[in-house]
Protein backbone atom coordinates (compact mmCIF):
# COMPACT_ATOMS: atom_id res chain seq x y z
CA UNK A 1 0.00 0.00 0.00
CA UNK A 2 1.49 3.48 -0.74
CA UNK A 3 2.94 5.94 1.71
CA UNK A 4 -0.08 8.75 1.78
CA UNK A 5 -0.17 12.28 2.61
CA UNK A 6 -1.39 13.77 4.84
CA UNK A 7 -3.11 11.32 6.74
CA UNK A 8 -7.11 12.05 7.63
CA UNK A 9 -8.57 11.92 4.26
CA UNK A 10 -10.45 8.19 5.01
CA UNK A 11 -12.17 10.28 8.17
CA UNK A 12 -13.16 12.87 5.46
CA UNK A 13 -14.33 10.44 3.27
CA UNK A 14 -17.25 9.57 5.79
CA UNK A 15 -18.51 13.02 5.53
CA UNK A 16 -18.74 12.95 1.58
CA UNK A 17 -16.71 15.40 1.35
CA UNK A 18 -14.73 15.63 -2.39
CA UNK A 19 -15.66 11.83 -3.13
CA UNK A 20 -14.76 11.61 -6.43
CA UNK A 21 -10.76 12.53 -5.07
CA UNK A 22 -11.20 10.06 -2.35
CA UNK A 23 -12.80 7.63 -4.49
CA UNK A 24 -9.39 8.34 -6.92
CA UNK A 25 -7.17 8.01 -3.88
CA UNK A 26 -8.67 5.09 -2.11
CA UNK A 27 -7.55 3.27 -5.48
CA UNK A 28 -4.42 4.74 -5.77
CA UNK A 29 -3.55 3.56 -2.20
CA UNK A 30 -4.56 0.27 -2.34
CA UNK A 31 -2.95 -0.55 -5.59
CA UNK A 32 0.80 0.95 -6.03
CA UNK A 33 3.04 -0.58 -3.84
CA UNK A 34 4.69 0.44 -0.29
CA UNK A 35 7.45 2.27 -2.36
CA UNK A 36 5.15 4.81 -3.39
CA UNK A 37 4.17 8.44 -1.79
CA UNK A 38 1.11 10.09 -2.99
CA UNK A 39 0.48 14.21 -1.54
CA UNK A 40 -2.75 14.89 -2.37
CA UNK A 41 -4.91 17.85 -1.60
CA UNK A 42 -7.98 15.34 -0.82
CA UNK A 43 -8.16 17.55 3.16
CA UNK A 44 -9.47 19.89 5.74
CA UNK A 45 -7.28 22.20 4.30
CA UNK A 46 -8.47 22.42 1.31
CA UNK A 47 -12.21 21.88 1.47
CA UNK A 48 -12.85 25.52 0.46
CA UNK A 49 -10.07 25.43 -2.32
CA UNK A 50 -11.23 22.92 -4.85
CA UNK A 51 -9.09 20.22 -3.44
CA UNK A 52 -6.05 21.01 -5.32
CA UNK A 53 -2.85 20.02 -3.78
CA UNK A 54 -1.00 22.53 -5.87
CA UNK A 55 -2.48 25.06 -8.19
CA UNK A 56 -4.80 22.74 -10.35
CA UNK A 57 -3.04 19.52 -9.27
CA UNK A 58 -5.01 17.20 -7.37
CA UNK A 59 -2.35 14.00 -6.62
CA UNK A 60 1.53 14.03 -7.05
CA UNK A 61 2.70 10.73 -7.12
CA UNK A 62 6.51 10.51 -6.17
CA UNK A 63 8.64 6.88 -7.00
CA UNK A 64 11.53 5.70 -5.24
CA UNK A 65 14.04 6.73 -7.80
CA UNK A 66 12.49 10.49 -6.95
CA UNK A 67 11.16 11.19 -10.44
CA UNK A 68 6.93 12.69 -9.95
CA UNK A 69 4.22 12.64 -11.70
CA UNK A 70 1.35 15.10 -11.23
CA UNK A 71 -2.47 14.10 -11.60
CA UNK A 72 -4.74 16.63 -12.23
CA UNK A 73 -8.63 14.98 -12.03
CA UNK A 74 -11.19 16.33 -13.72
CA UNK A 75 -14.67 15.46 -12.90
CA UNK A 76 -17.70 15.35 -14.38
CA UNK A 77 -17.65 16.94 -17.89
CA UNK A 78 -15.53 18.77 -20.15
CA UNK A 79 -15.61 20.46 -23.04
CA UNK A 80 -13.53 19.45 -26.47
CA UNK A 81 -12.55 23.13 -28.27
CA UNK A 82 -10.24 23.27 -31.40
CA UNK A 83 -7.52 24.63 -28.72
CA UNK A 84 -8.03 21.58 -26.78
CA UNK A 85 -10.22 19.56 -23.89
CA UNK A 86 -11.31 22.63 -21.55
CA UNK A 87 -13.63 22.62 -17.94
CA UNK A 88 -15.83 24.88 -17.42
CA UNK A 89 -15.96 26.19 -13.70
CA UNK A 90 -18.82 27.86 -12.46
CA UNK A 91 -18.76 31.74 -12.47
CA UNK A 92 -16.68 32.01 -15.13
CA UNK A 93 -17.20 33.03 -18.28
CA UNK A 94 -15.04 30.91 -20.39
CA UNK A 95 -13.68 27.28 -19.92
CA UNK A 96 -10.34 26.73 -18.49
CA UNK A 97 -8.03 25.05 -20.78
CA UNK A 98 -6.25 21.74 -19.33
CA UNK A 99 -3.59 21.77 -21.23
CA UNK A 100 -2.74 25.27 -19.99
CA UNK A 101 -2.96 24.79 -16.45
CA UNK A 102 -1.32 20.82 -16.32
CA UNK A 103 1.98 23.05 -18.62
CA UNK A 104 1.78 25.70 -15.85
CA UNK A 105 1.98 23.77 -12.87
CA UNK A 106 4.41 21.60 -14.03
CA UNK A 107 6.74 24.57 -14.79
CA UNK A 108 6.16 26.05 -11.48
CA UNK A 109 7.38 23.01 -9.77
CA UNK A 110 10.32 22.43 -11.89
CA UNK A 111 11.67 25.87 -11.07
CA UNK A 112 11.10 25.97 -7.61
CA UNK A 113 13.01 22.61 -7.38
CA UNK A 114 15.59 24.23 -9.48
CA UNK A 115 16.67 27.32 -7.68
CA UNK A 116 18.41 24.33 -5.44
CA UNK A 117 20.51 23.65 -8.17
CA UNK A 118 18.87 19.89 -8.89
CA UNK A 119 16.68 19.11 -11.80
CA UNK A 120 13.55 17.91 -11.18
CA UNK A 121 12.06 15.23 -13.18
CA UNK A 122 8.88 15.36 -13.55
CA UNK A 123 5.94 14.19 -15.94
CA UNK A 124 1.82 14.77 -15.62
CA UNK A 125 -1.10 12.72 -16.18
CA UNK A 126 -5.10 13.89 -16.79
CA UNK A 127 -7.53 11.63 -15.28
CA UNK A 128 -11.03 12.00 -16.20
CA UNK A 129 -13.08 9.42 -14.78
CA UNK A 130 -16.61 10.75 -16.06
CA UNK A 131 -15.42 11.80 -19.15
CA UNK A 132 -14.69 9.39 -22.61
CA UNK A 133 -12.32 12.07 -24.75
CA UNK A 134 -14.03 11.85 -28.27
CA UNK A 135 -11.40 13.52 -30.38
CA UNK A 136 -8.18 12.81 -28.66
CA UNK A 137 -5.67 14.45 -31.42
CA UNK A 138 -7.82 17.92 -30.41
CA UNK A 139 -6.63 17.49 -26.93
CA UNK A 140 -3.74 19.44 -26.42
CA UNK A 141 -2.42 16.39 -24.22
CA UNK A 142 -0.31 13.71 -25.35
CA UNK A 143 -2.81 10.53 -25.65
CA UNK A 144 -0.67 8.66 -23.63
CA UNK A 145 -0.88 10.56 -20.85
CA UNK A 146 -4.76 10.84 -20.73
CA UNK A 147 -7.42 8.58 -18.34
CA UNK A 148 -10.62 8.72 -19.50
CA UNK A 149 -13.71 6.82 -18.46
CA UNK A 150 -12.77 3.85 -20.46
CA UNK A 151 -9.40 3.27 -19.25
CA UNK A 152 -10.14 4.21 -15.52
CA UNK A 153 -9.02 0.81 -14.02
CA UNK A 154 -5.72 1.20 -16.05
CA UNK A 155 -4.52 4.10 -13.98
CA UNK A 156 -2.49 2.45 -11.18
CA UNK A 157 -1.02 0.36 -13.92
CA UNK A 158 0.09 3.54 -16.10
CA UNK A 159 1.31 5.02 -12.91
CA UNK A 160 3.97 2.31 -12.21
CA UNK A 161 4.58 2.59 -15.77
CA UNK A 162 5.65 5.85 -16.32
CA UNK A 163 6.94 5.48 -12.95
CA UNK A 164 9.02 1.90 -13.08
CA UNK A 165 9.80 0.48 -9.48
CA UNK A 166 13.06 0.34 -8.85
CA UNK A 167 15.80 0.94 -6.29
CA UNK A 168 15.98 3.87 -3.73
CA UNK A 169 18.02 7.44 -4.98
CA UNK A 170 19.13 9.82 -2.65
CA UNK A 171 17.10 12.23 -5.07
CA UNK A 172 13.70 11.07 -3.12
CA UNK A 173 14.09 12.29 0.05
CA UNK A 174 15.27 15.79 -1.35
CA UNK A 175 12.07 15.22 -3.31
CA UNK A 176 10.03 14.70 -0.20
CA UNK A 177 11.14 17.32 1.54
CA UNK A 178 10.65 19.60 -1.10
CA UNK A 179 7.13 18.58 -1.43
CA UNK A 180 6.42 18.81 1.76
CA UNK A 181 7.68 22.03 2.65
CA UNK A 182 5.86 23.50 -0.76
CA UNK A 183 2.60 22.14 -0.56
CA UNK A 184 2.11 22.60 3.82
CA UNK A 185 -0.81 20.23 3.51
CA UNK A 186 -2.22 20.52 7.20
CA UNK A 187 -5.38 19.94 8.71
CA UNK A 188 -7.26 23.45 9.06
CA UNK A 189 -9.24 23.26 12.01
CA UNK A 190 -11.83 25.68 10.54
CA UNK A 191 -12.86 23.24 8.12
CA UNK A 192 -12.93 20.18 9.84
CA UNK A 193 -14.56 21.48 13.12
CA UNK A 194 -17.61 22.26 11.07
CA UNK A 195 -17.15 18.39 9.19
CA UNK A 196 -16.80 16.83 12.62
CA UNK A 197 -19.18 17.88 14.34
CA UNK A 198 -21.96 16.97 11.71
CA UNK A 199 -20.25 13.77 11.46
CA UNK A 200 -20.60 12.91 15.16
CA UNK A 201 -23.86 14.38 15.39
CA UNK A 202 -25.04 12.20 13.01
CA UNK A 203 -23.62 8.90 14.27
CA UNK A 204 -24.26 9.38 17.76
CA UNK A 205 -27.75 10.32 16.60
CA UNK A 206 -28.22 6.39 16.59
CA UNK A 207 -29.28 6.70 19.62
CA UNK A 208 -31.85 8.90 19.30
CA UNK A 209 -33.13 6.97 16.79
CA UNK A 210 -34.11 3.67 18.35
CA UNK A 211 -34.31 4.45 21.99
CA UNK A 212 -37.48 6.85 20.32
CA UNK A 213 -38.72 4.12 18.84
CA UNK A 214 -39.84 2.00 22.13
CA UNK A 215 -43.39 2.06 23.35
CA UNK A 216 -44.41 1.17 26.50
CA UNK A 217 -46.92 2.56 29.50
CA UNK A 218 -46.11 3.93 31.66
CA UNK A 219 -43.36 5.54 29.59
CA UNK A 220 -40.10 5.72 32.06
CA UNK A 221 -37.04 4.98 30.48
CA UNK A 222 -33.58 4.86 32.03
CA UNK A 223 -30.93 5.44 29.56
CA UNK A 224 -26.97 4.63 30.98
CA UNK A 225 -24.89 6.03 28.68
CA UNK A 226 -21.21 6.46 28.01
CA UNK A 227 -19.51 10.21 27.25
CA UNK A 228 -20.23 10.61 23.30
CA UNK A 229 -23.15 8.23 23.35
CA UNK A 230 -25.85 10.43 22.14
CA UNK A 231 -27.54 11.24 25.07
CA UNK A 232 -27.86 15.02 24.12
CA UNK A 233 -28.94 13.64 20.59
CA UNK A 234 -32.00 12.11 22.24
CA UNK A 235 -32.74 14.37 24.84
CA UNK A 236 -33.03 17.23 21.96
CA UNK A 237 -35.65 15.07 19.61
CA UNK A 238 -37.58 13.81 22.48
CA UNK A 239 -37.81 17.62 23.45
CA UNK A 240 -38.93 18.55 19.86
CA UNK A 241 -40.89 15.48 19.07
CA UNK A 242 -42.91 16.34 22.19
CA UNK A 243 -43.58 20.44 20.90
CA UNK A 244 -44.34 18.86 17.34
CA UNK A 245 -47.22 16.61 18.71
CA UNK A 246 -48.68 19.88 20.76
CA UNK A 247 -47.35 18.72 24.09
CA UNK A 248 -44.91 20.37 27.05
CA UNK A 249 -41.63 18.70 27.67
CA UNK A 250 -39.53 19.92 30.87
CA UNK A 251 -35.84 19.45 30.51
CA UNK A 252 -33.89 19.20 33.40
CA UNK A 253 -29.79 18.88 34.04
CA UNK A 254 -27.84 19.31 37.00
CA UNK A 255 -24.99 22.34 36.33
CA UNK A 256 -26.58 25.83 34.49
CA UNK A 257 -24.16 25.59 31.66
CA UNK A 258 -25.57 22.84 29.95
CA UNK A 259 -28.98 23.96 30.50
CA UNK A 260 -27.50 27.12 28.86
CA UNK A 261 -26.21 25.02 25.82
CA UNK A 262 -29.42 22.92 25.56
CA UNK A 263 -31.66 26.06 25.43
CA UNK A 264 -29.92 27.34 22.93
CA UNK A 265 -30.28 23.96 20.21
CA UNK A 266 -34.00 23.29 21.30
CA UNK A 267 -37.08 25.06 19.65
CA UNK A 268 -38.98 27.56 21.79
CA UNK A 269 -41.80 26.30 24.09
CA UNK A 270 -41.76 23.99 26.69
CA UNK A 271 -38.82 24.59 29.17
CA UNK A 272 -35.21 24.25 30.10
CA UNK A 273 -33.52 24.77 33.13
CA UNK A 274 -30.66 23.35 35.62
CA UNK A 275 -32.20 21.90 39.06
CA UNK A 276 -31.70 25.11 40.65
CA UNK A 277 -32.48 27.61 37.84
CA UNK A 278 -36.10 25.87 38.30
CA UNK A 279 -36.37 26.18 41.89
CA UNK A 280 -35.69 29.83 41.49
CA UNK A 281 -38.53 29.98 38.26
CA UNK A 282 -40.56 28.39 40.44
CA UNK A 283 -40.22 30.26 43.64
CA UNK A 284 -40.82 33.38 41.46
CA UNK A 285 -43.94 32.53 39.69
CA UNK A 286 -45.56 32.00 43.12
CA UNK A 287 -44.48 35.65 44.18
CA UNK A 288 -41.67 34.10 46.31
CA UNK A 289 -38.33 36.17 45.37
CA UNK A 290 -35.13 34.71 46.60
CA UNK A 291 -32.68 36.01 48.80
CA UNK A 292 -29.10 35.10 47.40
CA UNK A 293 -27.77 36.60 50.58
CA UNK A 294 -28.94 33.67 52.31
CA UNK A 295 -27.06 30.92 53.62
CA UNK A 296 -30.01 28.25 53.08
CA UNK A 297 -31.38 29.93 50.24
CA UNK A 298 -30.87 26.82 47.79
CA UNK A 299 -32.07 24.05 50.43
CA UNK A 300 -35.52 26.55 50.78
CA UNK A 301 -36.32 26.96 47.02
CA UNK A 302 -35.86 23.32 46.79
CA UNK A 303 -38.21 22.68 49.42
CA UNK A 304 -40.54 24.74 47.90
CA UNK A 305 -40.81 23.28 44.55
CA UNK A 306 -40.69 19.68 46.23
CA UNK A 307 -44.01 20.46 48.42
CA UNK A 308 -45.71 23.50 47.21
CA UNK A 309 -49.19 23.21 45.28
CA UNK A 310 -48.81 22.85 41.72
CA UNK A 311 -50.16 25.36 39.06
CA UNK A 312 -51.67 23.83 35.82
CA UNK A 313 -48.68 25.23 34.04
CA UNK A 314 -46.07 23.73 35.99
CA UNK A 315 -47.76 20.14 35.14
CA UNK A 316 -45.79 18.72 31.81
CA UNK A 317 -46.15 15.88 29.52
CA UNK A 318 -42.27 14.53 28.97
CA UNK A 319 -40.11 15.09 31.49
CA UNK A 320 -36.27 15.09 30.68
CA UNK A 321 -33.40 14.27 33.18
CA UNK A 322 -29.95 14.63 32.09
CA UNK A 323 -26.84 13.89 34.24
CA UNK A 324 -29.15 11.94 36.27
CA UNK A 325 -26.08 10.55 38.37
CA UNK A 326 -25.86 13.91 40.25
CA UNK A 327 -29.00 14.33 41.52
CA UNK A 328 -30.45 13.12 44.43
CA UNK A 329 -33.37 11.18 45.69
CA UNK A 330 -35.39 14.23 46.98
CA UNK A 331 -34.99 15.90 43.49
CA UNK A 332 -35.92 12.78 41.87
CA UNK A 333 -39.52 13.43 43.79
CA UNK A 334 -39.75 17.15 43.31
CA UNK A 335 -39.11 16.35 39.28
CA UNK A 336 -41.34 13.40 39.53
CA UNK A 337 -44.40 15.36 40.83
CA UNK A 338 -44.49 17.65 38.12
CA UNK A 339 -45.09 14.83 34.97
CA UNK A 340 -48.09 14.53 34.28
CA UNK A 341 -49.96 10.88 35.58
CA UNK A 342 -50.13 9.90 31.51
CA UNK A 343 -46.74 11.66 30.89
CA UNK A 344 -43.21 10.32 29.90
CA UNK A 345 -40.50 10.38 31.34
CA UNK A 346 -36.48 9.80 30.23
CA UNK A 347 -33.51 9.37 32.56
CA UNK A 348 -30.17 10.30 31.14
CA UNK A 349 -26.83 9.22 33.44
CA UNK A 350 -23.61 8.21 33.11
CA UNK A 351 -21.96 6.84 36.24
CA UNK A 352 -18.76 7.42 35.46
CA UNK A 353 -19.22 11.18 35.46
CA UNK A 354 -20.38 10.90 39.09
CA UNK A 355 -17.89 13.27 40.29
CA UNK A 356 -20.09 14.14 43.38
CA UNK A 357 -19.73 10.60 45.08
CA UNK A 358 -23.74 10.47 44.75
CA UNK A 359 -25.54 7.14 45.03
CA UNK A 360 -26.88 5.07 42.54
CA UNK A 361 -30.70 6.85 41.94
CA UNK A 362 -33.36 3.89 42.68
CA UNK A 363 -36.10 4.37 40.02
CA UNK A 364 -38.50 1.15 40.61
CA UNK A 365 -40.20 -0.13 37.22
CA UNK A 366 -38.63 2.08 34.82
CA UNK A 367 -37.22 -0.05 31.25
CA UNK A 368 -33.23 0.08 31.29
CA UNK A 369 -31.32 1.15 28.11
CA UNK A 370 -26.98 1.11 27.87
CA UNK A 371 -25.06 2.34 25.32
CA UNK A 372 -21.18 2.01 25.83
CA UNK A 373 -20.21 3.53 22.61
CA UNK A 374 -18.34 6.63 22.52
CA UNK A 375 -18.98 8.50 18.88
CA UNK A 376 -17.58 11.68 19.77
CA UNK A 377 -14.12 11.18 21.51
CA UNK A 378 -11.18 10.16 19.00
CA UNK A 379 -10.33 6.62 19.81
CA UNK A 380 -6.84 7.80 21.10
CA UNK A 381 -8.29 9.59 23.56
CA UNK A 382 -10.98 6.09 24.48
CA UNK A 383 -7.98 3.54 24.36
CA UNK A 384 -6.16 5.93 26.51
CA UNK A 385 -8.61 5.98 28.94
CA UNK A 386 -9.12 2.33 28.96
CA UNK A 387 -5.40 2.20 29.84
CA UNK A 388 -5.49 4.40 32.81
CA UNK A 389 -8.67 2.84 34.50
CA UNK A 390 -7.90 1.36 38.32
CA UNK A 391 -10.96 -1.29 36.69
CA UNK A 392 -11.44 -2.61 33.27
CA UNK A 393 -14.16 -0.03 31.71
CA UNK A 394 -16.74 -1.26 28.68
CA UNK A 395 -15.97 1.84 26.83
CA UNK A 396 -15.99 1.05 22.97
CA UNK A 397 -14.47 4.02 20.82
CA UNK A 398 -16.33 4.21 17.58
CA UNK A 399 -15.17 7.75 16.30
CA UNK A 400 -14.68 7.94 12.91
CA UNK A 401 -11.54 10.32 13.93
CA UNK A 402 -8.63 7.83 15.26
CA UNK A 403 -6.13 10.43 16.61
CA UNK A 404 -6.88 13.28 19.06
CA UNK A 405 -3.16 15.03 18.77
CA UNK A 406 -2.61 14.71 22.53
CA UNK A 407 -0.32 16.81 24.14
CA UNK A 408 1.88 16.45 27.79
CA UNK A 409 2.86 19.21 29.33
CA UNK A 410 4.01 18.76 33.01
CA UNK A 411 5.20 20.75 35.78
CA UNK A 412 6.26 20.23 39.50
CA UNK A 413 3.50 19.79 42.10
CA UNK A 414 2.97 22.96 43.97
CA UNK A 415 3.84 25.74 41.67
CA UNK A 416 1.34 27.88 40.47
CA UNK A 417 4.10 29.88 38.20
CA UNK A 418 4.97 26.66 36.33
CA UNK A 419 1.59 25.80 36.31
CA UNK A 420 0.60 28.86 34.60
CA UNK A 421 3.30 28.83 32.21
CA UNK A 422 2.79 25.07 31.08
CA UNK A 423 -0.88 26.61 30.68
CA UNK A 424 0.07 29.52 28.48
CA UNK A 425 2.07 26.87 26.34
CA UNK A 426 -0.87 24.66 25.82
CA UNK A 427 -2.55 28.11 24.43
CA UNK A 428 0.26 28.43 22.42
CA UNK A 429 -0.16 24.95 20.82
CA UNK A 430 -3.77 25.20 19.94
CA UNK A 431 -3.69 28.14 18.13
CA UNK A 432 -0.32 26.99 16.37
CA UNK A 433 -2.45 24.42 15.15
CA UNK A 434 -4.92 26.61 13.66
CA UNK A 435 -7.62 26.54 16.70
CA UNK A 436 -9.21 29.68 17.29
CA UNK A 437 -9.56 30.98 20.78
CA UNK A 438 -13.78 30.54 20.24
CA UNK A 439 -12.68 26.64 19.55
CA UNK A 440 -11.07 25.80 23.15
CA UNK A 441 -12.11 25.70 26.38
CA UNK A 442 -9.88 25.26 29.18
CA UNK A 443 -10.85 23.12 31.54
CA UNK A 444 -9.71 22.81 35.15
CA UNK A 445 -8.99 19.74 36.71
CA UNK A 446 -9.97 21.84 40.51
CA UNK A 447 -13.27 23.11 41.90
CA UNK A 448 -13.52 26.49 41.42
CA UNK A 449 -12.32 27.16 45.48
CA UNK A 450 -9.43 24.83 45.12
CA UNK A 451 -8.25 26.38 41.92
CA UNK A 452 -5.60 28.82 41.70
CA UNK A 453 -6.69 29.34 38.01
CA UNK A 454 -10.08 29.81 37.58
CA UNK A 455 -9.81 33.14 40.31
CA UNK A 456 -7.85 34.90 37.10
CA UNK A 457 -9.11 37.50 34.83
CA UNK A 458 -6.29 37.08 32.14
CA UNK A 459 -3.39 34.27 31.72
CA UNK A 460 -0.83 36.22 30.37
CA UNK A 461 -1.82 37.99 27.06
CA UNK A 462 -4.96 35.80 27.14
CA UNK A 463 -8.27 37.24 29.05
CA UNK A 464 -10.10 34.76 30.76
CA UNK A 465 -14.22 34.21 30.63
CA UNK A 466 -15.05 32.40 34.05
CA UNK A 467 -17.88 31.71 36.32
CA UNK A 468 -16.92 34.02 39.62
CA UNK A 469 -18.41 32.88 41.94
CA UNK A 470 -21.12 35.26 42.22
CA UNK A 471 -25.15 35.24 40.88
CA UNK A 472 -27.18 38.60 40.18
CA UNK A 473 -30.62 39.67 41.44
CA UNK A 474 -32.20 36.97 38.92
CA UNK A 475 -29.98 33.71 39.77
CA UNK A 476 -27.58 33.87 36.61
CA UNK A 477 -24.53 33.44 37.37
CA UNK A 478 -21.90 36.32 36.79
CA UNK A 479 -19.06 35.77 34.48
CA UNK A 480 -15.75 37.40 33.85
CA UNK A 481 -15.67 39.19 30.86
CA UNK A 482 -12.69 37.29 28.22
CA UNK A 483 -12.02 35.61 25.31
CA UNK A 484 -11.35 32.32 26.52
CA UNK A 485 -13.71 29.93 28.08
CA UNK A 486 -12.27 28.92 31.55
CA UNK A 487 -14.39 26.02 33.48
CA UNK A 488 -13.90 23.54 36.15
CA UNK A 489 -14.83 20.01 35.25
CA UNK A 490 -17.77 20.00 37.44
CA UNK A 491 -19.15 22.62 35.34
CA UNK A 492 -18.26 21.88 31.42
CA UNK A 493 -19.80 18.37 32.11
CA UNK A 494 -22.07 17.87 29.38
CA UNK A 495 -20.40 19.91 27.01
CA UNK A 496 -17.39 19.60 24.73
CA UNK A 497 -15.06 21.86 22.99
CA UNK A 498 -12.82 21.36 19.30
CA UNK A 499 -9.84 21.91 21.59
CA UNK A 500 -9.31 21.21 25.15
CA UNK A 501 -6.64 22.15 27.62
CA UNK A 502 -7.06 19.82 30.66
CA UNK A 503 -5.12 21.73 33.11
CA UNK A 504 -4.10 21.87 36.49
CA UNK A 505 -4.39 17.87 36.77
CA UNK A 506 -2.95 16.94 40.21
CA UNK A 507 -3.27 13.82 42.52
CA UNK A 508 -1.41 11.56 44.29
CA UNK A 509 -2.97 7.85 43.15
CA UNK A 510 -4.83 7.09 40.42
CA UNK A 511 -8.46 5.85 42.25
CA UNK A 512 -11.74 5.54 41.41
CA UNK A 513 -12.48 9.62 41.56
CA UNK A 514 -9.54 11.12 40.07
CA UNK A 515 -10.05 8.42 37.06
CA UNK A 516 -13.65 9.59 36.94
CA UNK A 517 -12.11 13.44 37.01
CA UNK A 518 -9.99 12.76 34.01
CA UNK A 519 -12.82 10.33 32.21
CA UNK A 520 -14.93 13.53 32.32
CA UNK A 521 -12.29 15.93 31.00
CA UNK A 522 -10.56 14.57 28.65
CA UNK A 523 -13.94 12.97 26.95
CA UNK A 524 -14.91 16.57 26.38
CA UNK A 525 -12.25 17.36 23.26
CA UNK A 526 -13.59 16.71 19.86
CA UNK A 527 -10.01 17.35 18.43
CA UNK A 528 -7.50 17.80 19.95
CA UNK A 529 -6.47 17.36 23.74
CA UNK A 530 -3.48 19.08 26.03
CA UNK A 531 -3.00 17.51 28.88
CA UNK A 532 -0.88 19.71 31.74
CA UNK A 533 -0.45 17.78 35.07
CA UNK A 534 1.72 17.70 37.83
CA UNK A 535 4.66 15.55 37.31
CA UNK A 536 3.29 13.09 40.22
CA UNK A 537 0.16 12.80 38.32
CA UNK A 538 1.87 12.21 35.00
CA UNK A 539 4.27 9.62 36.84
CA UNK A 540 0.90 8.10 37.89
CA UNK A 541 -0.57 8.06 34.40
CA UNK A 542 2.95 6.16 33.04
CA UNK A 543 2.33 3.75 35.58
CA UNK A 544 -1.05 2.52 34.86
CA UNK A 545 -0.89 3.06 30.71
CA UNK A 546 2.30 1.46 30.31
Amino acid sequence: MAQVHPAGWRELALTGAAQREIETLTLLAAALPDDYTVFHGVHWTNVDRGFSAYGEIDFIVVAPSGRILLIEQKSGFLTETEEGLAKKYPGMEKPKLVRNQLLRNVTALMQRFGKGGEALSIDYLLYCPDYQVKRMELAGIDAARIVDARSKESLPALIQRILPLGPVNPQRERVLRFLSDVLQLLPDPSAMIGQAHALVTRLAGGLALWARQLDFTPFRLRVTGTAGSGKTQLALAAFSDALVSGKKPLYVSYNRPLADHVSRLVPSGGRVASFHQLCDSFAREQASVPDYSEPEVWKKLEQQLATASLPDAWQFDVLIVDEGQDFSTSWRDALLRLLKPDGRAIWLEDPMQNLYGRESIDLPGWVGLHSDTNYRSPRQIVELLASLAPAPQQMEAASPFAGADIDFLTYPQGDDAQLFAQTRQAITRCLAAGFSRQDMAIVSFRGRDKSALLNLDALGSHSLKSFDGSYDLFGNPVFRSGELLTESVYRFKGQSAPAVIFTEIDFETMDEKNFRKLFVGMTRARLKLVLVMSEKAAAQCRQFSG
